[in-house]
């Protein structure tokens, strides 16, 4: 069974698309940590980070920093923090999350944000790519 992350690649689940070459995907998180926390996934379906091949893992590695460094510039931040986690979906993910404070960081405080939010902070994303 295809994980939500294969069916949003595909477009069967509706998504604040980032980025997206041949091989990996980029996302928002609809349930953020902070304004921006984005989600980039290899297309090829892999439960763990470490199960990759070594090709794909460093090509998600280095979209991951594309992306990265465009949030840094769409969104208000000190710095963009880096975790994989891998526990919610058995799908590779890199979470990128704008940082301000230490609790941006721990996954247990969210924010809210409403739809018109999600789009115009991905459409800034965007743009900086």
């Amino acid at each position: 069974m295809a994980s939500i992350f294969t069916k949003i690649i595909k477009g069967e689940i509706p998504c604040y698309k980032v980025a997206e070459d041949d091989n990996y995907f980029a996302f928002l998180d609809i349930n953020p940590n902070a304004k921006g926390h984005t989600l980039c996934v290899p297309k090829k379906e892999v439960d763990k980070l470490f199960d990759l091949d070594e090709e794909t893992y460093n090509g998600l590695m280095a979209f991951s920093r594309k992306v990265a460094l465009a949030i840094e510039k769409a969104v208000p931040c000190n710095r963009v923090g880096v975790a994989v986690v891998g526990l919610e979906v058995p799908h590779v993910h890199v979470h990128l999350i704008p940082l301000n404070v230490m609790k941006d960081m721990t996954f247990q405080h969210k924010i809210s944000m409403a739809e018109e939010e999600f789009e115009t902070v991905a459409r800034k994303i965007r743009e900086q790519l």
